[in-house]
């Protein structure tokens, strides 16, 4: 191994072998947004599979997640790989020998968002609680969601990442020295993405002095770090598909030796890192619907887990979601029930954030099996779906960038649906692929 190679080996890196499609692959029908998206939208899927057609697509080697629940899923599973096996025989893939990719995201915002393409070691990830490790979690990893995961991962000869991890790097000194000079990289491909999902470009980083560079970059940030809780990367998207591939590497290294551990593909994952301080990158709280609840049950269930609370009355949403970003001590949320749009400012409550009382709430609320919960984007589906009858809608503030990765190190992960990358669209799109066997 190179120098560079041996320093990020020892951070948790591993500089990948790249799969994209060749030249004569349509790129839009090809790239599909992430399988955890348009999760109760059979619709989106359906018109992503007219318009893909019988061309090349990576539609034919994801499970997206609204097809979970249907029968006959091991049908699917075998249907994936054999695309798979089907796609490199046929050519359909390019392979770029020991480099990174610069991406670059535009999602019609002001700003795009930058990335680089990496392999993670997953020796170095725990998606506990808990976790001390350099990789870990940001939101609860619900175990039960990945077996179902497994059985699309542990027989595959490929992965296909939608993974995102943030990383703290306030002087911006491991993605942006190369987004500043991207013009001298090779392009390596630069194509809009189906259904308003924008557009993507990808340079090619394989010179020495770059990957020197950013193995430089990266001893300076774990060197800042607290050696008894070294929190270097932060799983912002895709948790539960890094926590399969996790699984399936303990199931894989069983098997083999020291020697042949050190470099199976199988334990590694693909990622695309993102700087947290990146203007592109935005974070969107998730809020609450509570379905089949009566407000007086609702309340008597949220003196368990806080003292009490002050009620405000809001004219609009937009001044309740100023209110409940009111930059002091005090814990806010919003509450919206038929006509009424309330602000509750708690007293003593049992998190350190919103989203861990209101989930506490909720938990204890759905013991009630006639009680049901979804995780909403946006304010007004909130608004609109907490004001029908026998509906509670429950507004969260933001997580602050600022505070993100001191919280983690803090109180461990935040409760699962505490923030969203982005809308629906705007998340990443499968392009690149990885070889996972040998």
């Amino acid at each position: 191994m190179t120098q560079a190679e041996q320093s990020l080996r020892k951070i948790g890196i591993a500089i990948p072998d790249i799969l994209i499609p060749a030249e004569h692959v349509d790129m839009e029908k090809w790239a599909v947004v992430a399988c955890d998206q348009y999760t109760s939208e059979r619709d989106y899927w359906d018109k992503v599979d007219e318009f893909v057609g019988t061309e090349p697509s990576t539609l034919r080697m994801i499970f997206p997640e609204v097809f979970l629940e249907e029968p006959h899923s091991e049908k699917r599973v075998a249907s994936i790989n054999s695309y798979m096996r089907d796609y490199v025989r046929q050519g359909v893939f390019h392979e770029y020998m020991r480099n990174f990719f610069l991406v670059h995201r535009q999602s019609g915002k002001q700003h795009g968002r930058w990335g680089l393409m990496v392999a993670l070691d997953l020796e170095y990830y725990d998606y506990s609680k808990d976790s001390r490790t350099p990789i870990r979690a940001t939101e609860g990893t619900i175990v039960s969601r990945i077996p179902p995961r497994k059985l699309i991962r542990k027989d595959a000869p490929l992965e296909l990442p939608h993974i995102l991890v943030l990383i703290n790097d306030l002087q911006r000194s491991v993605i942006e020295p190369l987004t500043s000079r991207c013009s001298s990289l090779e392009k390596v491909y630069d194509t809009k993405l189906m259904m308003g999902g924008g557009s993507v470009t990808a340079y090619r980083v394989d010179k020495e002095s770059d990957l020197e560079a950013v193995a430089a970059a990266f001893e300076n940030l774990q060197k800042a770090l607290d050696p008894n809780n070294p929190l270097l990367f932060a799983v912002g998207d895709g948790n539960h598909s890094l926590a399969t591939a996790k699984s399936c590497w303990e199931d894989v290294k069983k098997d083999l030796s020291e020697s042949q551990r050190e470099h199976h593909p199988a334990r590694f994952a693909m990622v695309e890192l993102e700087n947290i301080y990146d203007p592109g990158l935005m974070f969107e709280p998730i809020h609450r619907v509570l379905f089949n609840i009566k407000p007086e049950r609702f309340f008597s269930i949220l003196h368990h887990h806080c003292s009490g609370w002050t009620a405000e009355s809001m004219s609009c949403v937009d001044m309740l979601v100023k209110e409940i970003h009111r930059n002091d001590s005090l814990q806010r949320f919003g509450y919206a029930c038929g006509s009424q749009l309330v602000v509750m400012t708690l007293q003593h409550p049992c998190a350190s954030l919103a989203a861990g009382t209101l989930q506490a709430v909720i938990d204890e609320a759905l013991n009630d099996t006639q009680i049901h919960v979804d995780y909403i984007h946006g304010e007004a589906v909130t608004k609109a779906l907490g004001s029908k009858p026998g509906n509670i809608g429950l507004f969260l503030p933001a997580i602050a960038k600022e505070t993100f990765f001191s919280s983690i190190v803090q109180d461990g992960a935040l409760p699962r649906k505490t923030f969203s990358m982005g809308e629906a669209h705007e998340k990443r799109f499968y392009l690149e692929a990885r070889r996972i066997t040998l």
